[in-house]
């Protein structure tokens, strides 16, 4: 099986829907994720494409650190694989593939609100470490954070905020 990670086209996005529909047994992460590409003021979004088929994705969108202006941060999420074709490394090559898209774009860090158990393989590690805290109440061990840009984090701290989408989704 041959896995093309590539920046999703406008006749992906039926596709792309349907992953998400799929992988997360409900619309709303795939309604998140139409919501986020008309209104995100940055978003990245990139595909796992098999034999012509969408098989996965992944979304990364700007979030804000609180006070600090001068970051910019990154939020993945979400991202999905049709249940067929996951534990194949797709997930995977997609977190990588997005990371480095970021960090293409100048990004310094990328937060995600995910499995502690998952993440912690692509360098998240627990975004308290940092003082760094998510506006949603949530466990310490599931939100994390990447540094992109050694360093980047030193001396920050606050509240991370999400995109208005993510509170209507």
């Amino acid at each position: 099986m041959t896995v093309r990670i590539r920046t999703e086209g406008e006749a992906d996005r039926a596709a792309i829907h349907g992953v998400n529909r799929a992988a997360f047994g409900t619309l709303v992460e795939a309604n998140l994720v139409d919501v986020l590409r008309r209104k995100a003021p940055q978003f990245v979004s990139l595909v796992a494409d098999v034999d012509d088929a969408i098989v996965g994705h992944i979304v990364l969108s700007k979030v804000w650190l609180a006070g600090r202006d001068d970051l910019s941060i990154m939020g993945l999420g979400p991202m999905a694989v049709a249940p067929d074709y996951q534990r194949r490394g797709i997930g995977s090559a997609l977190v990588r593939a997005g990371l480095t898209r970021c960090k293409q774009l100048g990004c310094q860090a990328v937060v995600v609100l995910g499995h502690a158990e998952y993440y912690p393989r692509f360098g998240f590690a627990p975004a308290v470490r940092y003082a760094i805290r998510c506006e949603y109440d949530v466990p310490d061990d599931v939100f994390m954070v990447v540094e992109l840009e050694a360093g980047a984090l030193r001396g920050a701290s606050g509240v991370v905020r999400y995109d208005e989408a993510f509170a209507a989704a």
